[in-house]
């Protein structure tokens, strides 16, 4: 429940070990959130998230709870959410942070792989972010941050597999947030450009870049101003808008 000053006081991350997710959580507990669950496979064994536990009580977390979750697990995941709530109480901003880049010449070469990544990346964020919906509808209050990336607003072959997730889940994202339109609660979309992480470590960086930080003092600042969609850095919006009008035959040529 938001506190009596209106600042947010609890924070679910799912996908808990997220280099994006964690700089985003510890934005919102430097900004006076004190209750934090981190969500993710294998996160109730013994150090798996230590260290990310003592980042977030040395910014000032009251709280920091573990909670097993897997995003290949649908069936478990509104359990995950009951669990959540029972740890916190109300869920004033829910994280939606897990997925799989990958390499897009290993899924060619191995179709299950990429039905596996896929799965992590969009489908796993279909019955997530329903049982987090039912969850805030049921508070009256709250927002789902879902990560999003400007690889899912136009495909590049580059990395189609990935990015045709992405797409799925903006998708997804958009219209949950018109499904939950005067509930109380609300989708907040996040669409970053090239961010430098471990999970990025193997792809060539891109124009515009990011950090993680930059990434969460976008989604504060959008939280504050009520923004439905959020594009890290803001000119990718702008640049985006011209990509999309290219016509397919220039836009395959695309450097890989």
């Amino acid at each position: 429940m938001r506190n009596a000053v209106g600042a947010v006081d609890s924070v679910l991350l799912l996908g808990g070990r997220s280099e994006i997710g964690l700089a985003i959580v510890e934005r919102l507990v430097r900004d006076g959130a004190r209750k934090v669950v981190l969500a993710a496979r294998g996160a109730e064994e013994p150090d798996r998230i230590t260290a990310s536990a003592e980042r977030l009580r040395a910014a000032g977390a009251a709280e920091v709870r573990p909670l097993d979750f897997d995003a290949a697990r649908p069936g478990t995941h509104a359990d995950v959410i009951d669990a959540a709530a029972k740890l916190v109480g109300d869920l004033d901003i829910v994280i939606d942070a897990f997925g799989v880049l990958g390499e897009q010449t290993v899924f060619e070469a191995d179709p299950v792989a990429a039905a596996d990544a896929a799965t992590a990346t969009f489908t796993g964020h279909v019955s997530a972010g329903l049982a987090v919906a039912a969850r805030l509808k049921e508070q009256g209050h709250g927002i789902l941050v879902v990560l999003s990336s400007v690889a899912g607003v136009r495909v590049r072959r580059a990395n189609f597999v990935y990015g045709a997730a992405k797409a799925g889940l903006d998708g997804f994202a958009q219209g949950l947030g018109d499904a939950l339109h005067e509930t109380g609660a609300r989708v907040m979309i996040v669409r970053p450009g090239y961010v430098p992480t471990q999970m990025s470590a193997h792809v060539s960086a891109a124009p515009f870049p990011a950090t993680a930080e930059q990434v969460a003092d976008a989604v504060a600042a959008g939280l504050r101003t009520g923004s439905e969609i959020v594009w890290v850095p803001r000119k990718l919006r702008f640049v985006f808008a011209g990509l999309r009008l290219l016509p397919r035959a220039v836009w395959r040529r695309m450097p890989r």
